[in-house]
């Protein structure tokens, strides 16, 4: 049996390892937590992600609540293919509609405000608080609104006196989850927000002014997440006992 060997050396595809010793052991110490904190306008950028969360969650609700209703309670013709469109448009990613909504803001006059990125986020968030809320509201019993429109309540009274507290399980379990994604939200602060240092949103700066162009500093991006997390994780564990009670509304009858 022949035997074949090659003529150049075999080299090790993995390079040597190399390992130093420190002079003085680790030590935890909460230097990142006060770079983050005591950056320049770190609070301003504070104030403008609540400035952004705050209309950004509530908007979307007070509009998603009244159309719930009408898809819910009210016949109308065409109600089958507006739920059918809505249910649809949870599967549009919002990358697609990026630059056509930015130039639509540019046409109107309102570019790149906190008024835009407000409708930015309250056109995104739509589908999901419509399709949460109709089913929620769907599920309420129907003696209860029979009989208010028997003793003459309005389509308005019946909302907002009957449907509207019954709903606030789902209301909060939306609210959470829209908080949650716009507070944490980079991708459309970028493209919504002007890029000066007086409308920077606290992952604008955190992307931009921390972790440097190469943004390799985990250190620091470690402790920016663990801080930027704090106001969310007070909203979750507030609103928290409703989330399960909004995700199966509707799922059982």
């Amino acid at each position: 049996m022949a035997r074949f060997a090659s003529p150049h050396p075999q080299r090790s595809a993995r390079a040597p390892s190399i390992y130093f010793r420190a002079a003085t052991p680790p030590r935890a110490t909460l230097d990142n937590y006060a770079r983050v904190l005591g950056a320049d306008a770190m609070g301003q950028a504070f104030v403008n992600t609540l400035t952004v969360t705050i209309p950004a969650t509530i908007i979307p609700i007070l509009i998603a609540a009244f159309a719930a209703y009408a898809l819910a309670w009210m016949e109308f013709p065409g109600r089958g293919l507006l739920i059918a469109a809505v249910v649809g448009l949870l599967v549009v990613p919002l990358q697609l509609a990026l630059v056509p909504l930015l130039s639509l803001h540019q046409k109107v006059g309102i570019g790149q405000s906190f008024v835009g990125i407000w409708m930015a986020h309250t056109g995104f968030g739509l589908p999901l608080a419509i399709y949460l809320l109709r089913n929620y509201m769907a599920g309420l019993p129907r003696d209860i609104i029979e009989s208010a429109k028997v003793d003459g309540a309005t389509d308005f009274q019946v909302f907002t006196r009957i449907v509207l507290p019954l709903s606030f399980p789902a209301l909060a379990s939306f609210a959470i989850f829209q908080f949650l994604w716009v507070w944490n939200d980079l991708l459309v602060a970028k493209v919504f927000l002007p890029s000066s240092d007086e409308a920077k949103v606290m992952t604008v700066k955190i992307a931009d002014d921390l972790l440097g162009s190469r943004g390799g500093d985990w250190g620091i991006l470690a402790a920016a997440a663990f801080t930027s997390m704090a106001v969310p994780l007070l909203v979750f564990f507030t609103l928290q006992r409703y989330l399960v009670r909004g995700l199966l509304a509707g799922s059982v009858k």
